[in-house]
């Protein structure tokens, strides 16, 4: 069965926030959606190599001087970058999609906390979590 590459759906507005969490929630889409092809590894590769894009940007912006974000935020997200990546190393040597339960937990946990950051952001009287990369302009190609 071909599953398909498109994005299913598209982030509303220009909130970095909202598009870095619509990101990870579409990378984990399509690792669970890969995860049940049987297609020789073939979507999961794709699936994996999307996912390892997104955080090389994520990685990109965190490192960046010019990052806002507190340092110990930014060393936060930076060491789970590196679990991720680990995860992703593995899961591309063995494209076993049994085993991407913990790349789906920390790119749904940071899609999460984004979102909330977002929300919170919209309104005056609430100062926004910092959670991710949030200010990080990410182009992501399918």
């Amino acid at each position: 069965m071909k599953y398909p590459t498109g994005y299913a759906s598209r982030p509303g507005g220009d909130d970095p926030r909202s598009t870095e969490a619509w990101a990870l929630g579409e990378a984990s889409r399509r690792l669970a959606l890969a995860a049940k092809a049987s297609d020789n590894g073939t979507s999961m590769r794709e699936a994996l190599r999307l996912n390892q894009r997104l955080w090389s940007v994520f990685q990109a912006a965190l490192i960046d001087q010019d990052c806002p974000l507190p340092k110990e935020i930014r060393d936060n997200v930076l060491a789970l970058s590196i679990m991720v990546d680990r995860h992703i190393l593995a899961r591309l040597a063995d494209l076993d999609g049994s085993k991407i339960a913990p790349i789906l937990d920390i790119n749904r946990a940071i899609a999460e906390g984004l979102s909330q950051g977002a929300s919170s952001a919209q309104s005056p009287n609430v100062a926004p979590p910092q959670v991710g990369p949030a200010n990080s302009t990410m182009k992501v190609s399918a």
